[in-house]
């Protein structure tokens, strides 16, 4: 590689990113929102219930299908103003249990993609949510040999990315973070100084957008799809 091409470093998003992530969480919402079925709340006002107590889990308890169990648990007694009955808790766990099964496949043109960029760049992947979880999705998919190391955090925001910048000693203007979150990736990697790809993804977790980053920051790349990358490394 070129002495230009190794001073670059590439950090990779995994979830919605490489695989797949948010669409299976939606799916479970909806088998949700058919099964609680409340008599005086819409589905869209169900759904906001919801998605307001993610959102404060997702403080105190992280991400992923943990927290989105509790948060199932959470809404029915909210909604229904009691605890669930044994029966009705086994049905939510058999509603969640779905994320834990599924088989983690990468995205179409993922894997080739990161073959050609391997050995040109420095890649690293930074990933956010439980430690666990976040692993055997990553033992799963069978990306790990891609990288040159694995970061999974509870959270990505710009300390975050400070942090890796000081432990990897990476020179911020030659890096590039590359996700489907404006929340997560893009803003606060552009607030640490690192340049940003943009990849959006239909199924991108509400909870992941952010109105306040500049779509038209010159250091912002948007690819339409994975292996548009080596169009631009």
């Amino acid at each position: 590689m070129s002495a230009k091409e190794s001073a670059k470093v590439l950090i990779f998003d995994a979830d919605d990113t490489l695989w797949e992530n948010n669409v299976l969480f939606e799916q479970v919402i909806d088998d949700f929102l058919d099964w609680i079925d409340h008599p005086t709340r819409d589905r869209a006002q169900t759904r906001k219930v919801l998605d307001d107590i993610e959102a404060a889990n997702a403080v105190t308890n992280g991400y992923g299908a943990k927290m989105l169990l509790r948060s199932l648990h959470d809404c029915f007694e909210k909604l229904s103003e009691r605890p669930a009955t044994a029966p009705e808790r086994a049905a939510i766990d058999e509603l969640a249990g779905k994320l834990v099964r599924h088989e983690i496949e990468p995205i179409a043109g993922v894997t080739d993609t990161l073959d050609a960029l391997r050995g040109r760049y420095r890649m690293l992947l930074l990933t956010k949510g439980d430690l666990e979880e976040q692993q055997q999705k990553l033992d799963v998919s069978g990306l790990a040999p891609h990288f040159d190391s694995i970061h999974i955090v509870p959270e990505k925001n710009v300390d975050t990315y400070r942090v890796l910048i000081a432990e990897q000693d990476i020179v911020p203007e030659t890096a590039w973070m590359i996700g489907n979150s404006m929340k997560s990736d893009i803003g606060p990697a552009r607030a640490a100084g690192m340049n940003a790809v943009y990849i959006p993804n239909d199924h991108t977790w509400v909870l992941e957008f952010d109105d306040s980053v500049n779509r038209e920051d010159e250091r912002v790349l948007l690819v339409e799809a994975f292996p548009d990358l080596l169009k631009h490394f």
